[in-house]
């Protein structure tokens, strides 16, 4: 095939182009083909998000056995405010694991 020539002022204006475009270091590792990982996995250790979940999982389970058998309002405050924490951070850990396995769809990582 015949390959199409550039002049001096058109391959100097591509670099430039090119030079813009690599100033942007996010667009770079996304047209190379990389991508950053959210946060790489820790075998054998739970997050700091996944072990604050399951201590507030306990403690709200403590409190609502509490709570039922007492009666006592401070103890169903409490139990209530704990509740609506710990949810949270269950929706936060939910969120990070779907955008987790969308990434790796989108990029071919799963191994379903």
């Amino acid at each position: 095939m015949d390959e199409a020539r550039l002049s001096a002022h058109e391959r100097r204006v591509l670099a430039e182009i090119e030079e813009d475009l690599n100033a942007d270091g996010r667009l770079a590792r996304r047209m190379a083909g990389r991508r950053t990982p959210l946060r790489p996995p820790r075998p054998g250790r739970p997050g700091r998000t996944g072990t604050a979940a399951a201590v507030l999982g306990a403690a709200t389970l403590t409190l609502l056995v509490l709570a039922v058998t007492t009666s006592a309002p401070a103890l169903i405050w409490g139990f209530a405010a704990l509740w609506v924490a710990t949810l949270l951070l269950l929706l936060r850990l939910t969120v990070r694991w779907t955008r987790r396995h969308a990434a790796a769809a989108r990029h071919g990582d799963r191994h379903d």
